[in-house]
């Protein structure tokens, strides 16, 4: 279902950024090997993502504070005292966005980043959380607008894949293959800085001008650097944070340890510089781990932890379309029988029955909602994520439809259809 979202120009997101279809690109290039794709290919640029009028929109009138932008210049990160400052009379605060302050920079060739625009601007917000939906993995967005002729930042990898989308202006990109695959989020790539610069000096892997509407999929660890040419360059920067198996071995341990033999306290005047005497403990811990680990029981148990886990990780990583309050308290007020909800997009609900207090409920990430059971058959219909005309919702007369209905309304749970 996830592959049928639509994102902005009716397309799936994910065929914005790259021609190969899903499948392909998991199986070939996910977490494997970067892709550049010319926008001749893609057949539509990003204008309606993103564009230098947002740009000055953003740094002149929206009153960004720090974390949500940073400037940088040939490698170093300015402190946010060159660019920021407080707004005035009523809006004291000293970390916002001083434009005349970034007009300096950024003339003395300082790159501006726009940080978290998947919070900040709303069709990059719809964009990001439809791709994030088909990709399984939390996505978030900076932008990078970086003057002619300059450089924000040195040769590096990041620890999150990611998709960049060229906006305006051309930009060289420089990239090479990892020092270090895979790196985990508490792995940057200051911990391998030699090895980083002297892989950078080697010939790259991908050597190409970018142009408005190229896009490139970078997987972590993939060493790059890019230069502004004639032009001002903006490139929108999507930050893939893939959950790894990584997160399976800290749960399946964090479980199978939970066992009496591994609570058992270190014999007494153990010296844990004494590595001939402390290796048959760490030996017989490891034993006892992997017999927990071996047990069919424990395996089972660690399905159930790992999935627990990540669901709560998504849930929290990846945020649903966002609800408009006083639209909704207005919508539910005004719904009719002839009125067309649908479930929120990106939330995931789960209907839970009741039997022994003859009710149903919605189960969401904080909270649950309940019903009574003759709402069941409608509240399953309105999870499958199609629309639906109100008075249509079965086994409900259209009354106890529209009680129902304003009910999800107002929870959060389903949103009047946009025409």
């Amino acid at each position: 279902m996830a592959t049928e979202k639509r994102g902005p120009g009716d397309r799936p997101a994910l065929s914005r950024c790259t021609t190969l279809d899903a499948e392909t690109f998991a199986r070939e290039r996910w977490g494997r090997l970067p892709l550049f794709t010319p926008a001749a290919a893609l057949g539509q640029d990003f204008s309606d993502l993103f564009g230098p009028d947002d740009v000055d929109a953003l740094v002149s009138s929206r009153a960004l504070r720090t974390p949500f932008v940073r400037m940088a210049k040939e490698g170093d990160v300015l402190s946010p005292g060159r660019f920021t400052g407080p707004g005035g009379f009523g809006a004291e605060i000293g970390d916002q966005l001083d434009a005349d302050k970034v007009l300096a920079e950024f003339g003395a060739g300082a790159t501006l980043v726009l940080q978290g625009l998947h919070r900040t601007w709303p069709p990059i917000a719809e964009f990001s959380r439809r791709l994030a939906e088909e990709l399984g993995h939390p996505c978030q967005v900076n932008a990078y607008i970086t003057p002619a002729s300059s450089r924000g930042f040195d040769p590096h990898y990041d620890v999150h894949d990611v998709f960049v989308l060229q906006i305006a202006g051309e930009k060289h990109w420089r990239i090479h293959e990892p020092v270090h695959t895979d790196p985990l989020r508490d792995q940057p790539w200051s911990d391998h800085r030699e090895a980083v610069a002297a892989r950078a000096r080697e010939t790259p892997a991908i050597d190409e001008v970018f142009r408005p509407g190229d896009a490139l999929y970078l997987p972590r660890g993939w060493i790059h650097a890019a230069e502004a040419l004639g032009g001002v360059s903006v490139h929108l920067t999507i930050g893939v944070a893939a959950y790894t198996r990584d997160e399976i071995v800290r749960a399946a341990i964090a479980r199978a340890a939970d066992t009496a033999a591994l609570r058992a306290s270190l014999p007494l005047g153990f010296d844990p510089d004494d590595s001939d005497a402390l290796a048959p403990i760490v030996a017989d811990a490891l034993d006892t781990l992997r017999a927990a680990l071996d047990d069919p029981g424990m395996r089972d148990a660690v399905v159930d932890s790992v999935s627990a886990r990540l669901a709560r990780r998504r849930a929290s990583d990846i945020r649903p379309e966002p609800v408009r309050p006083l639209a909704t308290i207005a919508a539910a007020g005004a719904l009719t029988a002839e009125s067309v909800v649908v479930l929120r997009d990106g939330l995931r609900a789960v209907q839970v029955l009741d039997a022994d207090s003859d009710a149903v409920s919605v189960r969401l990430p904080a909270k649950t909602v309940t019903f009574p059971v003759a709402a069941a058959a409608a509240i399953d219909r309105l999870l499958d994520g199609r629309p639906v005309r109100v008075g249509d919702l079965p086994e409900l007369d259209e009354a106890s439809a529209v009680v129902v209905a304003r009910r999800l309304l107002r929870e959060g749970i389903v949103v009047v259809e946009r025409p």
